[in-house]
């Protein structure tokens, strides 16, 4: 495969209705243009949600990695024992600005700027700190150009890159030393070797360091290099041997955001190996893995070899997958297949962590503020504006609102099947930078993010649109 350089910085090669082709051609400008009138009493809803969340955290245990909103303790995320990292913050910084919370947004870059370190003698996970910290840090400072939020960006790539450059095939190693670059294990998943072009192309193209981006590349090129002859991957790999280590393929965990960034990369710098490795996987998960079942669209996981179907089970985070094949220009399957997490979201109130779609019930009842509807609601949205896309978002805040709100936040649940449904006391740092965003883009209309021509990333994290 040829290997092309990311663009200079500036506007992507191509916008998301771009990538369309033409599908919007028939979409009024003026509904583009305006795209959220008679919404903007969710959004203030969204916002006072927000705003009230983010007090309780900071007056409980500000600096902690996360808050648990039932008993209002902090918690650590990537050292259990050791230093916090202000994950919260950081993954709050863009939502923030995005909302127009701008003290709140001042005393979250002020901690950031002032406390956080990574120079600590403890090993991390490089995919969890990559979209969540490097992303969180580097919207933050596309958001407010603080200089210090770039800078700390690029020292903890750096501080990750041994994952890549002590690995024989370039694909990373799971875990690194954040101080020694010690790495450890080998055996990795399709989404922990692909997933990093968008914040390390970013640096790229911010620093003028080419290196930022050949990493990640030199990674995912490695990964599609041994897909199998039908054109799909198998959800476990050894990185140093490059061997299988399982049959089974799937949309969801821990496969999902490699698919996500193929297109990404695309979208955001106009890689077009990118663009053709997106193509073959999307055609190859659309014959072997793509089923009716009781007229609902679903994709069940497969043998990556033979395409023949291992079992039924839907993990949440597979919805995910509805934005994507808007963006990658089949708007008709992304449409049924939101449309089949709708009816589940109906039938259940809140979207649970599992499902099988033969029998249409949960197989896992637990629910970890998963943000993957509402993230494919934006993405139809930006692409195709209508009100359904709202209207569903619309219900799963009002869910949210009704089963997950505690004392001190909004709580994961335990078990979505019971009345009322028993919360779990977690608040996973990517609800500040993922769903609280997508609801508000949604309905805000807010002058502050571009929607013509805008970027996410997988953790919610704005890379391009914030004006």
């Amino acid at each position: 495969m040829t290997d092309r350089a990311p663009n200079s910085p500036g506007r992507p090669t191509v916008t998301r209705r771009d990538a369309l082709g033409g599908l919007l051609a028939a979409v009024p400008m003026e509904a583009v243009a305006h795209p959220m009138r008679g919404w903007h009493a969710v959004a203030e809803d969204v916002r006072a949600q927000m705003r009230w969340a983010w007090h309780a955290y900071a007056e409980r245990c500000f600096g902690q990695d996360q808050i648990k909103p039932v008993s209002g303790a902090g918690e650590a995320f990537f050292f259990p024992k050791g230093r916090p990292l202000g994950l919260s913050i950081v993954e709050a910084l863009d939502t923030l600005y995005l909302m127009g919370l701008d003290d709140e947004l001042q005393s979250g870059v002020r901690w950031v700027c002032d406390t956080l370190d990574f120079d600590i003698d403890g090993e991390v996970q490089v995919f969890e700190t990559s979209i969540r910290l490097v992303g969180g840090l580097l919207s933050g400072w596309c958001a407010t150009r603080e200089k210090k939020l770039l800078a700390l960006a690029r020292d903890l790539t750096d501080r990750l890159s041994p994952a890549f450059d002590k690995s024989p095939s370039g694909m990373p190693y799971r875990f690194v030393n954040l101080k020694t670059g010690a790495v450890r294990d080998p055996v990795s998943f399709p989404a922990e070797i692909g997933t990093y072009l968008p914040e390390w192309g970013t640096l790229s193209r911010a620093v003028g360091e080419r290196r930022y981006y050949d990493l990640p590349k030199r990674a995912v090129t490695a990964l599609f290099e041994r897909r199998s002859k039908i054109d799909l991957v198998a959800d476990t790999i050894n990185i140093e041997t490059g061997a299988w280590q399982s049959r089974r393929a799937s949309i969801g965990p821990p496969c999902d955001s490699y698919f996500e960034y193929l297109w990404d990369g695309w979208q955001l710098f106009g890689d077009r190996d990118l663009k053709e490795w997106y193509d073959v996987h999307a055609r190859a998960i659309a014959k072997h893995q793509a089923v009716q079942v009781d007229g609902r669209l679903w994709f069940p996981q497969v043998d990556f070899e033979t395409g023949a179907i291992l079992d039924h089970h839907q993990s949440e985070l597979a919805a995910f997958y509805a934005g994507l094949l808007g963006q990658g220009g089949d708007m008709a399957r992304g449409e049924s297949y939101l449309k089949s997490w709708a009816d589940v979201q109906a039938r259940f109130q809140v979207l649970p962590e599992g499902f099988d779609c033969l029998r249409f019930a949960p197989d896992r009842v637990t629910n970890a503020l998963r943000p993957e509807f509402a993230d494919s609601c934006l993405n139809l949205f930006l692409l195709r504006p209508d009100d359904r896309w709202r209207e569903y978002a619309r219900v799963h805040f009002e869910a949210m609102k009704a089963t997950s709100r505690a004392p001190f936040g909004f709580s994961g649940i335990a078990d979505i099947t019971t009345r009322p449904m028993k919360q779990d006391d977690s608040c996973p740092g990517y609800w500040w930078s993922e769903q609280m965003k997508y609801y508000w883009l949604l309905f805000s209309d807010t002058p502050r993010f571009d929607y013509q021509i805008n970027y996410l990333s997988t953790e919610g994290n704005v890379l391009l649109g914030s004006k």
